[in-house]
């Protein structure tokens, strides 16, 4: 159920702001997450670490937006010594709904490749230990909408390439 302007919903957990239903963009090339994981910056929190790399194609990507907006390019990362098929499946549910909690209550900058890779804690962790981890983790990375970017010596320094 709608408002009258169309800017929140109603649900079972209460007034949500209303995403359209509009899936996030995923990251579909491997290449691009190996140039976020070695070039992007990062922040590693207990359950998530976060890496952010600014996206060249996010202005090709906005013409082809239906409400011609940038938007993020999203990736999950959960690894086999996570656990099992179903043990992936649930953590990567758990990173996708903390993702779309975090995006539609506190706005993050757009036009970046974000990687959301699980750590071993992420097994155990509830959404919203993982939605205070990726607020932590935007926060440093100064994503949220209206923060500095930090400092180039506060980033992580680029990995040796093996």
């Amino acid at each position: 159920m709608c408002s009258a302007k169309g800017k929140t919903k109603q649900t079972r957990h209460g007034t949500v702001p209303h995403t359209n239903g509009m899936k996030y963009r995923a990251i579909g090339e491997n290449h691009l997450y190996q140039k976020t994981y070695t070039r992007g910056m990062k922040a590693v929190a207990k359950h998530v670490v976060v890496y952010c790399l600014r996206d060249y194609a996010a202005a090709k990507l906005q013409k082809a937006h239906p409400q011609n907006k940038r938007v993020n390019r999203v990736g999950l990362t959960v690894t086999k010594k996570i656990g099992g098929a179903v043990t992936r499946s649930r953590v990567k549910r758990i990173l996708r709904e903390g993702f779309r909690r975090l995006d539609t209550e506190t706005p993050l900058k757009t036009g970046f490749l974000v990687v959301l890779v699980a750590r071993d804690a992420a097994v155990d962790a509830k959404s919203q230990d993982v939605y205070a981890d990726l607020k932590y983790a935007f926060r440093k990375l100064g994503m949220l909408e209206g923060m500095p970017f930090p400092p180039k010596e506060a980033a992580q320094p680029p990995r040796p390439k093996k």
